[in-house]
């Protein structure tokens, strides 16, 4: 299950649910037909009903979810989809959620495994962290060589006085 979205709280008194993207296409929702609230007691199936953008959040209403009552119960609760439900990335393009865990490598050199993704302006950074340091990797062409999702793996060419 992928993590794309958190319900922050009701929207209105018809069961609409106010929900914060965690995806960097909020449009996304727009092309679901269903998704999976994780609940304490274990997943449930919702059938999306509607989806509308409203600033920087969704708005979503599940068919499930006739009223404000039913929808408070929801709030900070994440919604995830299945690995089968993602949009197809071009080539040499990743999801963040396969990118975390992935072990670094300059000219066989371990450097660590990617902790986080910072998401800037211009490109993304990648956190490596080992035992005693923090890299911060620039996610350019011309640094990241590869990556070997198999394997597990992100082989890099860091510029010089990148690492002290």
């Amino acid at each position: 299950m992928i993590k794309v979205g958190q319900i922050m709280s009701t929207f209105g008194n018809k069961g609409e649910l106010k929900v914060f993207p965690l995806t960097d296409d909020p449009e996304r929702f727009k092309k679901l037909k269903y998704v999976y609230l994780i609940m304490p007691d274990g997943d449930i199936k919702m059938h999306i009903s509607s989806v509308r953008n409203h600033k920087n959040t969704v708005i979503l209403s599940f068919k499930e979810v006739p009223d404000m009552s039913s929808a408070e119960k929801l709030r900070n609760i994440y919604i995830c989809i299945e690995e089968e439900q993602l949009v197809k990335l071009p080539e040499n393009h990743y999801f963040i959620f396969q990118i975390i865990g992935i072990e670094v490598y300059e000219k066989g050199i371990f450097l660590g495994k990617i902790q986080n993704v910072i998401q800037t302006g211009s490109n993304d950074v990648y956190v490596v962290k080992d035992n005693e340091k923090e890299i911060l990797i620039p996610a350019l062409k011309s640094i990241v060589l590869g990556i070997d999702l198999d394997e597990k793996k992100m082989f890099v060419s860091l510029p010089e006085g990148l690492v002290d």
